[in-house]
């Protein structure tokens, strides 16, 4: 069977994630779907007051956002900027902390593209944790042969070394 290359938004498979609280979405990863190995896209949508993620900053991957309906705000380092369809986001490795949130009454969907690679570094500046995965395949993090999410507690370099 060949490989798909075209695939409809109508007819993806949508999951739940987040906690069901804050974070809510409904997220359908559309990379794979069409074979893409060096980028991944995922449809995006939430619900009125909700966000599919923290306000975090990668210092590795790259990200596009596209809004394609509703509007909502951006978070961007200390500012909040309104966005609306057809708005293009970028956030780049390493510089600002974003965040899209749904401050509407209505739905907001968007498509987040995103460099792959076997490794990440993401740090999350209202909570001060930091989070690093490597080894990843398939652009899933749950396939990373290391990683982990916590608060850094500085350290000498040889400190407890033997």
């Amino acid at each position: 069977m060949a490989e798909r290359r075209i695939v409809n938004l109508e007819t993806v498979e949508i999951k739940d994630n987040g906690d069901g609280q804050a974070f809510a979405a409904r997220i359908a990863r559309l990379g794979p779907l069409v074979g893409s190995v060096g980028l991944g896209c995922s449809l995006v949508m939430v619900e009125p007051g909700k966000r599919a993620w923290p306000f975090h900053r990668h210092h590795i991957l790259h990200e596009l956002f596209y809004v394609l309906e509703g509007t909502g705000e951006l978070r961007l380092d200390g500012e909040r900027l309104t966005l609306r369809a057809g708005d293009l986001i970028a956030s780049p490795a390493g510089k600002e902390a974003h965040q899209i949130v749904n401050t509407s009454d209505a739905p907001l969907k968007y498509l987040a593209f995103s460099t792959l690679g076997g490794a990440d570094i993401v740090e999350y500046p209202d909570t001060g944790k930091v989070a690093y995965a490597a080894g990843i395949r398939d652009a899933d993090f749950r396939t990373a042969t290391i990683k982990a999410l916590g608060r850094i507690q500085p350290a000498d370099y040889f400190e407890g070394e033997k």
